[in-house]
């Protein structure tokens, strides 16, 4: 009986362990939603919440949220011509306006598109009346616990310590770039020693600001100085402590002199280290330095060249996480049997707008050309649709074959 109890402690000890995909723990921390953590080899412990007090960090997850929770989106149906049209029902609301009662869809997505940054999952409780669904509420402290059908049973943190258990067909499951396993991968553990060294350096660049950002060094003197005479010693020196004392005058006397003992922080190199750190955080979470403002060596803010760097940023960072949710919403929120014919679309338009004359030159010619309407360009500004002609395809000709020069047409 006691072995069988052993064996059964054990292996569930290695489904949460394996269900919690990069987190030593999700218990004991301050916010559920962040886990625990672990102490890189730089001694600092890297949890979602003290990786977040990176400013690096910070930007790279709040840009890539808010970017997916700002998109517009729509439910589409396709038609049996190839076109599509808007679907106005009760799980587009749901999907698109106010998934649960206090949030909108923008607050919703932005939540769930951290946590899959943070994390490397996403959890929502799937609100149901009787089949129907009619909200999807955010779910934190979650372990996912691998079933022998491909599939999780996922117990929930509660406010008063205890957990729940939901099946898999109560939680939308929302997952960042895996192994095959069902599981998102978190950046944050495998990101621990970089983030943990960006830490490290954050904390040593506070302290040399706390120390007035001079150098440490000692102070010489020939004679041997009393207790009284060390302590009077330490009362003067903790004069000229701290950065709001920096370049005070510190005037030595009986046979006292100053001897600096470390270099300063240019010398150390501690603002090239911190520079290159923030490119190293950037990469776990797959944004480009610019996008948070950092501009690299030889990168120029302004321009086509940002233009080019936002496209990159589209392709490569932002619409692999689109296309995640949307294939999740597909295989979990859609009905069955209208998984052929409707599906969730974000606008990709809506993050790349050009200024003023290139949009309008892009217009143009879309129009010209035949490959859009005057209102479907207009769409585009914003504008109300004229219908009626406005809605036809027309295109400019401007060249014809060289044999009807001249001739009536």
């Amino acid at each position: 009986m006691i072995r069988a109890l052993a064996k059964s402690t054990a292996r569930k000890l290695m489904q949460l362990a394996g269900g919690e995909s990069g987190w030593l723990t999700l218990s004991g921390a301050n916010t559920p939603f962040l886990g625990g953590g672990a102490v890189s080899t730089a001694g600092q412990r890297v949890s979602g919440e003290t990786a977040l007090k990176l400013s690096a960090a910070w930007g790279c997850v709040t840009r890539n949220a808010q970017v997916i929770g700002s998109l517009p989106l729509a439910l589409y149906e396709k038609q049996a011509d190839g076109s599509r049209v808007r679907v106005d029902n009760e799980l587009s609301r749901i999907l698109t306006a106010a998934p649960n009662p206090g949030q909108t869809a923008l607050e919703f997505w932005e939540s769930m598109a951290a946590a899959v940054q943070l994390q490397g999952n996403a959890y929502a409780e799937r609100l149901m009346i009787g089949r129907r669904l009619v909200g999807l509420r955010p779910l934190f402290g979650v372990v996912p616990e691998p079933r022998g059908d491909g599939r999780f049973d996922y117990s929930v943190l509660q406010p008063d310590g205890t957990r729940r258990r939901l099946g898999p067909d109560q939680v939308f499951h929302l997952r960042g770039f895996g192994a095959g396993d069902g599981l998102g991968l978190s950046a944050i553990k495998y990101g621990v020693n970089s983030l943990g060294a960006a830490l490290a350096a954050d904390e040593a660049a506070g302290s040399m600001f706390g120390g007035g950002l001079m150098a440490s060094g000692v102070l010489q003197s020939e004679q041997t100085l009393t207790g009284e005479q060390r302590e009077a010693l330490g009362g003067i020196l903790a004069q000229y402590t701290g950065s709001s004392r920096a370049g005070k005058m510190m005037v030595l006397e009986a046979g006292l002199k100053y001897q600096q003992l470390q270099m300063n922080a240019e010398d150390a190199q501690l603002l090239e280290t911190r520079r290159f750190q923030v490119e190293d955080v950037c990469r776990w979470f797959g944004v480009p330095p610019i996008i948070i403002g950092h501009a690299g060596q030889g990168q120029t803010m302004w321009g086509t060249g940002v233009e080019a760097i936002m496209l990159a940023w589209l392709t490569t960072g932002i619409n692999p996480q689109l296309r995640r949710i949307e294939a999740r919403v597909l295989r979990d929120l859609i009905p069955a049997e209208m998984r052929g014919r409707w599906y969730l679309e974000f606008n990709r338009e809506a993050m790349l707008q050009m200024d003023s004359k290139a949009k309008g030159d892009f217009l143009s010619k879309m129009v010209a050309g035949g490959i859009m309407s005057g209102d479907e360009a207009r769409e585009k500004l914003n504008l109300e649709r004229r219908g009626g002609a406005a809605d036809d395809l027309r295109a400019q000709v401007a060249t014809a074959p060289i044999e009807t020069l001249g001739k009536e047409i």
